[in-house]
């Protein structure tokens, strides 16, 4: 494979932006992601601006992984955030333990199947051992098939935890998690 896996820098908000607004345009981005595209579009400059340093580097519990192509070309991501115990997360439930919780998976259509997604999984599952995290979890719509089934194959199990969508509340988000070897 000739990719490289690496933290995004700060100043790459525009390929972050970029990157962004084609995963909602995705098929299924209406089960992957919690914004539209004309949502995410119609954002100004500074949210992606502040977004990136936020994501860069591990700079503030947060890290974005890309998957760059042979000619530099953004083709995968995901970001890392750290959750401590303690805190409250996203969705209002307690964090009982140092943990990671992924978010924001997306992998161009036309680079699926060779490897990258799981390459990514690697990246972000050691990143987030690296800085203590008991174990890793993401939060997966229980209609998205495609997500649910390679989730299974990286080592991620249901943990029984689910999360009803605001607004949809008759749709419910599955928690699935791994845990520190």
């Amino acid at each position: 494979m000739n990719y490289k896996i690496r933290s995004i820098r700060a100043d790459e908000w525009v390929a972050a932006k970029e990157l962004r607004l084609v995963a909602l345009q995705d098929p299924v981005a209406h089960l992957a992601f919690l914004e539209t595209y004309d949502e995410a579009a119609a954002r100004p400059d500074s949210f992606y601006q502040e977004r990136a340093v936020g994501a860069a580097e591990g700079a503030y519990g947060a890290q974005q992984i890309i998957a760059e192509g042979p000619e530099g070309e953004w083709v995968g991501t995901l970001t890392v955030l750290l959750e401590e115990a303690g805190s409250v997360d996203w969705a209002g439930y307690e964090v009982e333990r140092k943990q990671g919780h992924i978010v924001a998976v997306f992998v161009r259509s036309e680079v699926r199947g060779i490897g990258l997604t799981e390459v990514l999984f690697d990246a972000a599952l050691e990143w987030a051992w690296g800085r203590g995290a008991e174990r890793v979890r993401l939060i997966v719509h229980e209609d998205n098939e495609r997500a649910r089934r390679f989730y299974g194959k990286a080592g991620f199990a249901p943990t029984g935890v689910t999360v009803p969508l605001g607004e949809h509340a008759d749709q419910l988000e599955v928690e699935m998690a791994v845990e520190r070897l």
